[in-house]
């Protein structure tokens, strides 16, 4: 008779490395559940989730009102494909239309596929609708954007790290400075530019946020020149920063908004890119699909996971809590922060380098004291909890916080 060996953390790190391929970094920790704002390692270690899969689990970890709809669905049918009809997509497609006012849904899975869903629909429309010329359809895109990383994403990239060397490119994209009105009007004038695609805050380059009245400025220019206004709200969205959409601080409502993470609470992959009927009919039968798209278990999920938002009122939480966050990040006294900056429960701080110590040596020390956050670019650290932490919570976080910068004077 053999006795089972336990698996260590390093095993299961280990076997991650020999059999996976080597495209994250993650920090030191394996994580093995996560209830609320809370996840618990495989020794029993409880954290608190300041990272929430880069804003998917918005709601929670295993919220029970999501992963009761999922496991209810998924004992009854799981998948059809878009050859048939079933009971749960017309069902959904109505709630998600009228949850954030469009005509109509497109649904998919990824955020990426969102991404390169919306990029099909608007060069589309620039040649059925503006007349633009076969072939000759431009996107405006910001420097610093993140969409994800397909090839065609990657092309519109500036970040080395998403586009050396998977080259030939992807044509069509022309990049402008984030956040600098005057560029994008010069642009627009381009009688080819169909659309304009932005992040209402870069959360990959670090929760960059623009000037107030970028948003509204930028819209207003697109209607000008009859363009466009494409917000991908992946992460910004879904209550994310004080309101439902990031849009919504400016009064701005999308031509075309393109959703993802959150709209499942993080329990599966579930995206949607939202347009009215002059923009989304554009796109006939067979001329784009997902075989997993609003699957019947993706759409229960989805209405379970947005009832949450509303039921529980994360978008007023958010915006309160990241007050508070905001408030006591900044009076910390540290020669490694340089700036705090962020939005409702989107917010990062930037590391200044000390004694060969950088955002990664930060983030690991945070999770000797029990929370865990991730870098970006090197030296911006983002803190993205769960939206429904309460003040208890958020308060024993920014405790840790000043704990862990405190030990690096």
């Amino acid at each position: 008779m053999t006795t089972k060996t336990k698996m260590t953390a390093a095993d299961y790190m280990e076997k991650e490395s020999n059999f996976g391929a080597h495209n994250y970094h993650p920090l030191p920790v394996v994580l093995e559940r996560g209830e609320g704002v809370y996840v618990w390692d495989t020794d029993g270690k409880k954290y608190f989730d300041f990272l929430s899969a880069y804003s998917a689990v918005n709601q929670g970890h295993c919220h029970p009102k999501i992963i009761g709809a999922m496991m209810k669905q998924a004992q009854k049918l799981t998948l059809t494909s878009r050859a048939f009809y079933s009971e749960n997509l017309g069902r959904y497609e109505e709630y998600v239309t009228k949850y954030f006012g469009y005509d109509k849904v497109l649904p998919m899975n990824t955020g990426a596929e969102a991404d390169e869903t919306a990029l099909k629909l608007v060069r589309r429309w620039g040649y059925d609708v503006k007349g633009i010329p076969d072939n000759q359809a431009k996107i405006v895109v910001c420097d610093g954007n993140f969409h994800g990383r397909t090839i065609t994403i990657i092309s519109m990239s500036t970040d080395p790290d998403a586009y050396k060397g998977f080259g030939p490119f992807t044509p069509g994209f022309v990049v402008i400075p984030y956040n600098d009105v005057d560029a994008l009007a010069k642009e627009l004038k381009d009688p080819n530019v169909c659309a304009f695609l932005v992040e209402p805050i870069q959360g990959e380059a670090g929760v960059y946020v623009p000037e107030n009245g970028f948003l509204k400025k930028a819209f207003d220019l697109c209607k000008k020149n009859n363009v466009l206004f494409v917000a991908d709200e992946v992460q910004t969205g879904i209550a994310r920063t004080g309101k439902l959409l990031a849009c919504d601080h400016e009064g701005v409502r999308p031509d075309v908004l393109i959703l993802g993470k959150a709209i499942s609470g993080g329990v599966i992959p579930v995206s949607a890119v939202l347009a009215d009927d002059e923009i989304m009919l554009c796109i006939k039968p067979g001329e784009h699909g997902s075989t997993f798209g609003g699957n019947p278990v993706a759409c229960e999920v989805a209405i379970a996971a947005l009832n949450v938002v509303k039921d529980e009122k994360l978008a007023e939480n958010s915006k309160a809590m990241g007050q508070i966050f905001r408030d006591e990040l900044s009076a910390i006294k540290s020669d490694m922060i340089e700036l705090v900056r962020g939005k409702g429960l989107l917010n990062a701080i930037i590391i200044k380098p000390k004694d060969g110590k950088t955002a990664w040596d930060v983030c690991v020390r945070l999770r000797d004291n029990g929370l865990l956050a991730k870098p970006t670019h090197e030296h911006i650290i983002r803190f993205a909890p769960p939206l429904v932490i309460n003040e208890t919570q958020i308060r024993e976080a920014i405790a840790i916080i000043k704990k862990t910068m405190a030990e690096f004077e």
